[in-house]
């Protein structure tokens, strides 16, 4: 077992971003890698015109990597939001209108895996209302990603650093989940299990891994403190992805992390060449 028995694919949103979008993929092909993710990369924009879908479409394909996860719209990330589907008025119109644009560029590259991010609270904004308005949206996109044979993720984010959402554990992540499921009758809508963000807020990931890896459809790693490379922290990342499988688990493993004052190129020692 070990780091050799995972599939890796890496988020271009936060590795390789030293360069332009447009040259990541190749990048991330030259460093050893298959497969890749993304955040939404447009974040002036939730319908892009089609020639900048087009150009990365050819990035992506010219490189030989496949994309294997993509965040609908999420208003400005990495920033101040943390998604906008739950945000009345402006934003949650921008991810509506996102949804088919998303889904299609996903379908057009065989990406099966869509993650909508639930968004902050807004001050004055009854949560309730917030809520109901989040189940509509996330219906729509779990229908969207049903017609492209895609899943919805639903990501559990960290309270320290995302205090406005309110998604920050792996149980209400799962409770979302369920909501969607029963609502659309799809079954489509998954548990994005990102290890760095559970362990901020303390949870038992072996508990979490146990309790929840058959409603999930995706796992991101990080290490911790620091949300660095594998090594650069605490965590057990090689015994948790054992943890993972043994449950069953066999889905990609996103390496969603910072590579610190160094090229990304160069913050992939921790995996062998030969497995990426």
């Amino acid at each position: 077992m070990g780091f050799a028995d995972q599939r890796f694919n890496v988020n271009l949103s936060i590795l390789f971003t030293e360069l332009p979008l447009l040259e990541r993929p190749a990048a991330a092909a030259a460093a050893g890698f298959t497969a890749v993710e993304l955040w939404w990369p447009w974040v002036d924009s939730p319908t892009p015109e089609q020639p900048r879908l087009d150009a990365l479409k050819k990035a992506i394909e010219d490189a030989g990597v496949q994309l294997t996860g993509l965040n609908f719209y999420a208003g400005q990330l990495p920033g101040p939001d943390r998604g906008a589907l739950s945000i009345p008025g402006e934003e949650s119109e921008k991810f509506r209108a996102n949804i088919d644009v998303a889904a299609g560029f996903a379908a057009s590259l065989g990406c099966k895996a869509l993650n909508a991010l639930y968004g902050n609270r807004v001050e004055g904004v009854d949560p309730a209302e917030q809520d109901a308005l989040a189940l509509e949206n996330l219906a729509l996109a779990a229908r969207a990603a049903d017609r492209i044979g895609a899943i919805l993720l639903i990501e559990a984010l960290n309270q320290p650093e995302s205090p406005k959402c309110p998604i920050v554990s792996a149980p209400k992540a799962i409770e979302i989940v369920d909501q969607v499921n029963a609502a659309t009758g799809l079954g489509n809508a998954k548990f994005l299990m990102d290890l760095y963000h559970l362990s901020m807020n303390g949870e038992d990931l072996p508990a979490v891994i146990e309790g929840h890896a058959a409603k999930t459809g995706h796992v991101q790693i990080a290490d911790n403190p620091g949300r660095g490379a594998p090594g650069t922290g605490s965590l057990p990342l090689e015994e948790l992805l054992d943890r993972l499988r043994k449950a069953g688990y066999d889905g990609w493993v996103g390496l969603e992390y910072k590579p610190g004052d160094r090229p990304s190129a160069e913050a992939f020692e921790w995996l062998p060449r030969e497995t990426r």
